[in-house]
């Protein structure tokens, strides 16, 4: 008990205040000293702890925002195995309706004979080309447009054969622009922007119609 008496006098004692002078530790009671140490030591494991603490915080964190990240990567490609097949399928599907169309795009040396399809059509049908014009094929990003501008001569139900006549066509061919005008009681003027497609070749440039 002595030992632990004289430890609190010398702490009881001892004025606070010369804390101030570290150049009288010399003469400091060991018990300050020990306590002073104490704290000094305790201030560096708490500093220490909750510094460590905060980082592995922070390190949580960033694992589990990685987490988070390659739980999303994991479902999407686990939604993308498990559609596999399907994607497949239409893929197959999409190739296929893509090479139907491409297989209605004449070439550039089967234009002339589309646009005589186009003309036996409209004979066939009892109409009168009065004009029939190709003014420059418009070129776009991958086709090239071919107009035919045509003025013909015919009763309501030749128009309308011509027009069921040219949907009927293998090639593609689109009727724009219609300008009907009464010649009289029975005949009709009528002209029509007609548009029919082609390969756009990799050397074309991009023409008029860019």
């Amino acid at each position: 008990m002595s030992i632990l008496s004289n430890i609190t006098n010398d702490l009881r004692n001892f004025d606070w205040n010369d804390l101030q002078d570290v150049d009288t530790i010399g003469v400091w009671p060991v018990a300050v000293k020990v306590v002073i140490v104490f704290i000094i030591f305790s201030g560096c494991l708490a500093a220490g702890y909750f510094l460590h603490v905060q980082n592995l915080q922070t390190s949580l964190q960033s694992v589990a925002g990685e987490e988070n990240q390659l739980r999303i990567e994991f479902e999407q490609k686990a939604f993308l195995a498990s559609n596999l097949e399907e994607y497949r399928a239409q893929t197959e599907q999409m190739e296929e309706s893509f090479t139907e169309l491409l297989r209605q795009l004449p070439s550039e040396t089967e234009v002339p004979g589309l646009v005589d399809d186009v003309t036996n059509t409209g004979e066939g049908s009892g109409l009168e080309f009065a004009n029939f014009e190709l003014p420059e094929e418009q070129v776009q990003e991958f086709y090239i447009e071919i107009p035919i501008n045509l003025n013909a001569v015919g009763d309501y139900h030749d128009f309308g054969t011509f027009v069921s006549g040219v949907a009927s066509l293998d090639r593609i061919v689109t009727l724009h622009d219609f300008a009907i005008t009464r010649r009289d009681d029975v005949f009709l003027d009528m002209s029509i922007l007609a548009r029919t497609y082609r390969y756009k070749e990799v050397d074309e440039g991009t023409g008029a119609g860019q």
